[in-house]
């Protein structure tokens, strides 16, 4: 090696020190706390991004965070669904979910989403355990229905949460474990019903449940858009009370996530970040630098 590689690597690994460095304030904050991840979007079928997801979670447990992973699976659903030969229909933006395509659903999300995730996360260890919405009835939903031009809609076994009992996942924490879960719930009064949940939804109670410190949703866009589609309108930082008045006009694709941010921040999280899943990495620069790199919902305006 020359004395030019020699010094040339030197640099290459004090400006590696330096980086680690500026994480100490970050990684100092945040060290023990739970932090909830929705794993959705482009990261969840890009295999780059996959495995930039998976060594970001992988990163976060070993510097001594507890994420928290929950997931859905809309396009693998999608052609699941095609497959065999089940008609798939949305209305009002739900998927009408008859019995005969909850069972497709509830296999793709438990034994096929679920477990591809857990692969990826344990090639860097014995880390991560599958859980469902269903375990030790961690999820409890209530039927939804649709209105469409003022007209009540049967949407099938299609629900919202309405309680989380957390002890499974504190469970697997405690043992060490990064709990992985998908968003089926059983239903109130008939648990071995299962209804599809809106995974964004699911990962917002489950953050507000398990009174996480942080709660993140990764999806196709650089943040929220106060304007959209003006890039322009980027908004960075966004109070509980701005958000509930600019949620009616909001694009209909972000409704439901920045819905499940106020359901994350009114339940007690401190903040709540919509970012890019396109960005590889991403989750560590939201954490682990001053700026981020999306939109961060926090419970007051400063």
């Amino acid at each position: 090696m020359t004395i030019h590689e020699t010094q040339l690597s030197r640099d290459v690994a004090q400006e590696r020190a330096a980086t680690l460095i500026d994480t100490l304030p970050w990684l100092t904050r945040y060290r023990g706390a739970l932090v909830v991840i929705k794993f959705g979007g482009n990261a969840m079928v890009s295999d780059e991004l996959k495995t930039a997801f998976a060594e970001d979670i992988a990163y976060l447990h070993h510097v001594g965070l507890h994420p928290v992973v929950v997931h859905g699976g809309g396009p693998q659903i999608s052609q699941a669904l095609t497959d065999a030969g089940i008609h798939s229909e949305f209305r009002g933006g739900y998927r009408v979910t008859t019995p005969e395509a909850m069972d497709v659903v509830r296999r793709v999300l438990r034994d096929d989403v679920n477990r591809e995730i857990v692969d990826l996360l344990n090639v860097h260890g014995d880390l991560a355990i599958g859980l469902s919405g269903e375990d030790a009835n961690l999820f409890t939903g209530e039927r939804r229905h649709a209105v469409i031009d003022g007209v009540d809609v049967d949407l099938g076994r299609v629900g919202d949460i309405v309680a989380v009992n957390p002890a499974v996942v504190h469970s697997a924490i405690d043992a060490g474990r990064i709990p992985v879960v998908s968003s089926i719930a059983p239903e109130q009064g008939d648990l071995s019903r299962p209804l599809n949940v809106n995974a964004d939804a699911a990962a917002g109670a489950l953050a507000a449940g398990l009174g996480a410190a942080r709660f993140i949703v990764l999806t196709d866009v650089a943040g929220l858009y106060s304007d959209w589609p003006d890039t322009t309108s980027l908004v960075t930082r966004i109070s509980a009370e701005e958000l509930r008045g600019l949620m009616p006009a909001l694009e209909a694709g972000m409704i439901p996530k920045m819905a499940a941010c106020l359901t994350a921040v009114d339940g007690g999280v401190s903040a709540a970040s919509i970012i890019d899943g396109r960005v590889h990495h991403s989750i560590l620069l939201e954490l682990f630098t001053g700026s981020g790199v999306g939109t961060e919902v926090v419970r007051e305006s400063k």
